[in-house]
């Protein structure tokens, strides 16, 4: 594996644990670069612990794909990533989290829409997956299963960058492992800052289509300041 994106899955992870993103819980992948069939993924383990040794690679069946990695403990929504992988050619990393204030837009009429320029990507769409439409009510809302992977693919559709899980959290996707990190981020920001929005009340002026399309395309740029920030904080923990 390169080690070079190894050590910036390694940072993705601290990063985004630090943020409050991520908890002991979530995960983090990336296509490897060399095999768009492929993509790195730590093994179960909490983000913040995450290191080199314990990054591994897996195909877009989700399984590992060195013998040596057989047995390990993986995580168990893995196929989030791999069923993804597999129907965006144009994704090349996931974030799966939990962020705290994004739930609630999970499971009330409020739509997370883009308010923060930073956030312009939520204007892609921000789809809702309903597990119960696809595995029945008694499920303890995670995607255990392939299946249940395809289904979240298929709703997270071709453009969005972002699919809501209700009761559960988010996945976020991007072109390249820092985009998916600086948009998981700023989706946890912009939901903060929506909620302020809503007590203060009155209508709120979301960006408009045309502002949020501009304004990612600005990001996808913007996005390798906070990056090398962020890298360089966490791999200096080591």
């Amino acid at each position: 594996m390169d080690r070079a994106l190894v050590d910036d899955l390694v940072a993705a992870n601290r990063t985004l644990a630090r943020l409050g993103v991520l908890d002991a819980f979530g995960h983090i992948s990336v296509r490897d670069p060399r095999d768009p069939h492929r993509y790195l993924i730590s093994r179960s383990i909490a983000p913040e612990s995450v290191t080199a040794s314990d990054i591994l690679r897996l195909d877009l069946d989700s399984q590992p794909v060195d013998p040596k990695d057989e047995g390990k403990l993986l995580y168990r929504e893995r196929f989030i990533h791999g069923e993804i992988f597999k129907v965006r050619p144009d994704v090349n990393a996931v974030v799966h989290s939990h962020s705290p204030t994004v739930v609630p837009f999970t499971v009330t009429h409020a739509k997370l829409r883009p308010l923060l320029h930073n956030a312009g990507f939520l204007g892609l769409g921000v789809p809702l997956f309903e597990i119960r439409k696809h595995a029945g009510d008694g499920t303890d809302l995670m995607i255990l299963t392939p299946n249940l992977g395809k289904d979240l693919a298929q709703k997270l559709g071709k453009d969005a960058a972002v699919i809501l899980m209700r009761g559960h959290g988010d996945s976020v996707v991007g072109p390249s492992l820092p985009n998916a990190v600086f948009r998981a981020y700023y989706t946890e920001i912009n939901a903060r800052q929506q909620l302020q929005a809503i007590t203060i009340g009155g209508p709120i002026n979301f960006m408009t289509r045309a502002e949020s399309l501009t304004s990612n395309d600005a990001m996808l740029r913007a996005s390798a300041r906070p990056w090398a920030l962020w890298r360089k904080r966490a791999l200096a923990e080591r």
